[in-house]
């Protein structure tokens, strides 16, 4: 995605929206320690505003989440690069599951790192904004579901990469066993005090590594 094509589209932003406002995040988010450069520039270019409603617009590029309606939110930018960092740490990512497609915001960051996502949404009008939206950006590499993401997706798996971007009780059986070897699981765990882990599946089993702690929506199961 290059700056004529977001130029050509609108999705450059004015005013609050603009680059410049996106540099200030960029800014902060190196000083929180997000180094990796091509998490920081996927975060600069992806135009954030697009995957807000447009009343909410002018408060994207603040480093906080925002709602998207139907009880969910766009996360934070600060999380959104932290966990596209820890995912991509490692060996190369040919294939991602993403469990929580949400705005699409995340999927379109990751969509930089990945030769193919696979993303799972239960929620039908957020899975059609999403679909509209990617569509728009010409991002190509992104298949989506409308598919309950507790379960993972058995048909698709083995994955290089799972990003949850909902809080389960604790960690899925189901998505553990889905990881090919080598592969990393980024997941916030918790219902009331939730931690983000990045679990890494080895020959002997899995290596789990507390990251920080966060705040997320809850994992849920079920279509609607």
């Amino acid at each position: 995605m290059n700056d004529s094509f977001l130029a050509a589209t609108g999705l450059n932003g004015i005013g609050m929206t603009s680059q410049r406002t996106r540099d200030r995040l960029i800014a902060r988010l190196q000083d929180q320690g997000i180094c990796n450069y091509a998490v920081l520039e996927a975060i600069r270019s992806v135009p954030r505003h697009w995957f807000v409603d447009e009343a909410l617009a002018h408060r994207a590029y603040e480093d906080t989440a925002l709602p998207i309606g139907h009880g969910q939110t766009i996360s934070q930018p600060y999380i959104v690069a932290r966990m596209t960092e820890l995912l991509i740490e490692g060996a190369p990512l040919d294939k991602v599951l993403e469990i929580g497609t949400g705005s699409g915001y995340q999927t379109a960051v990751l969509a930089r790192f990945a030769k193919e996502i696979v993303s799972l949404e239960r929620i039908k009008v957020l899975q059609e904004k999403a679909r509209q939206r990617l569509r728009a950006l010409k991002i190509n590499n992104v298949m989506l579901r409308y598919a309950d993401g507790s379960v993972g997706l058995q048909d698709k798996a083995p994955f290089d990469g799972i990003l949850a971007a909902a809080a389960p009780a604790d960690v899925p059986q189901e998505l553990l066993e889905q990881l090919a070897i080598g592969g990393r699981l980024v997941i916030p765990i918790g219902e009331h005090e939730q931690k983000l882990f990045r679990i890494t599946r080895t020959e002997q089993g899995y290596e789990r590594e507390f990251i920080e702690d966060v705040r997320f929506v809850p994992f849920r199961s079920g279509l609607r």
